[in-house]
């Protein structure tokens, strides 16, 4: 059974820094495409970050320079670095995985999904 469990969401304050993870379970990291989508309070969720399964990158342009995308495949994780965090950040954070290396915009071509962790940012 997979399961991912998004973790490291918390209160902070505008220009501060977090990094949130998502541990895998019944479920390898490595050649997967994996994403960041947050839901910020009356929209809809929307995709942050992706890395395929060959290590490249895309960011929405909302984040792009501040927000960092990684894995580490030996302890089945993947990160999210936010820097220089602004009120307009706060949402649910959930992390999504995919059975191959090809990534997608769309949500509705992960079947994988953690069950969502909350950042706060607070001017």
């Amino acid at each position: 059974q997979v399961q991912l469990v998004d973790s490291g969401g918390v209160s902070v304050q505008a220009g501060g820094s977090l990094r949130l993870s998502c541990l895998a379970a019944g479920y390898t990291l490595t050649n997967r495409c994996m994403s960041w989508f947050r839901r910020a309070p009356g929209k809809e969720r929307e995709r942050v970050a992706l890395i395929n399964g060959y290590g490249g990158t895309t960011y929405a342009d909302s984040v792009k320079g501040r927000f960092s995308i990684s894995k580490v495949n030996a302890v089945n994780t993947l990160y999210l670095q936010m820097n220089s965090l602004k009120p307009e950040d706060t949402a649910m954070y959930y992390c999504a995985g995919r059975n191959d290396e090809t990534c997608y915009m769309s949500e509705s071509f992960y079947p994988y999904w953690g069950q969502g962790t909350q950042v706060t940012v607070s001017s």
